[in-house]
């Protein structure tokens, strides 16, 4: 129960934390001493959650030694102390416990791949590789996420996500964002991930891997983001088909999103050979404060990743 509490934290902490920031989740379960004895033993299970790591802890108090609130401060100093230890924090602190009373201490570390296993799998939310060095101003709690396949990564991406940037009034930290699972194709498997991770080390630019495909969720996992999407991508954001035939729903579901703070910004794209900006697709009026055009004048480019992949020309390796 402890690691699910902490896994959960964990993955709360992910949406809530600031780009390329370490974050820990903490799960903490016991049954200490009450009004009316205990038949069992008097004990409590922490457990902290890393991206790579978990720490767990246990132990056994002697029973009928202290009070509930002794036991509480003694409880509680083993969980600030395990914690400082996990932040590698070298300072120490005295927890109470007798020589008899055993601290039971053990750490499981996970590779990369078995990371992005349980991030296929619904685990954990998301990955980030902060490979970014550069600073981009005092508000880096807002996302600028420009998701897509990346197979490959091109010229035309990274100037979508310069353009996406200029046209935010609210600035952001800029990272890409790939999701594991697709609604209409198969998973990606953690080779193909770690390939497709490895053009943005590269550059060193910052990507996220998720397992979410939907914006909607997208938007639950990044809060207060700023997704860059193309004008197809746009229309088909819009459209009922997507939401059961219902515009109503549409709405629903869109509305949430800006309830969260999400909004759209919006590049040109090449649909059947004609190249169709934000401007000409109909946005319903309850919801279209949360989309922002940016202008062929800023960002215009026609190729994309499937004619790269066909010419081979042009690929950012």
């Amino acid at each position: 129960m402890a690691n699910e509490m902490a896994l959960l934290a964990y993955n709360r902490a992910l949406k809530l934390s600031k780009p390329g920031c370490a974050v820990l989740g903490v799960g903490f379960t016991g049954t200490l001493a009450t009004s009316r004895p205990k038949r069992g033993d008097h004990r409590f299970f922490l457990s902290i959650r890393a991206s790579n790591r978990i720490w767990e802890t246990s132990v056994t108090l002697t029973k009928g030694k202290r009070s509930r609130e002794e036991e509480d401060k003694v409880a509680s100093s083993v969980l600030i102390q395990a914690m400082a230890k996990a932040c590698q924090v070298s300072e120490t602190l005295d927890s109470g416990l007798t020589d008899s009373e055993v601290l039971n201490e053990s750490v499981i570390q996970f590779s990369e791949e078995e990371e992005l296993e349980q991030l296929i799998d619904g685990q954990i939310c998301s990955k980030i590789y902060p490979f970014s060095k550069e600073s981009y101003g005092s508000d880096k709690d807002r996302k600028i996420i420009l998701p897509g396949s990346f197979n490959p990564l091109h010229d035309g991406d990274l100037k979508l996500l310069e353009a996406a940037m200029s046209v935010s009034e609210e600035g952001g930290y800029p990272c890409f964002e790939i999701s594991a699972l697709n609604a209409d194709k198969p998973s990606l498997t953690v080779t193909e991930i770690k390939d497709r991770v490895k053009q943005f080390e590269v550059l060193e630019k910052t990507v996220i891997v998720s397992n979410q495909p939907f914006f909607y969720k997208k938007a639950e996992l990044f809060p207060g983001s700023s997704f860059v999407i193309g004008a197809d991508t746009a229309a088909r954001i819009v459209n009922p088909k997507y939401y059961e035939g219902s515009h109503k729903r549409m709405l629903e579901v869109l509305g949430d999103c800006k309830r969260t703070g999400c909004k759209f910004l919006v590049g040109g794209r090449n649909v059947d050979s004609v190249f169709k900006v934000l401007d000409d697709h109909e946005i319903p009026k309850e919801i279209s404060t949360m989309f922002t055009s940016i202008s062929a004048d800023t960002f215009r480019m026609d190729i994309s990743s499937t004619e790269l992949r066909k010419n081979q020309g042009g690929v950012i390796s």
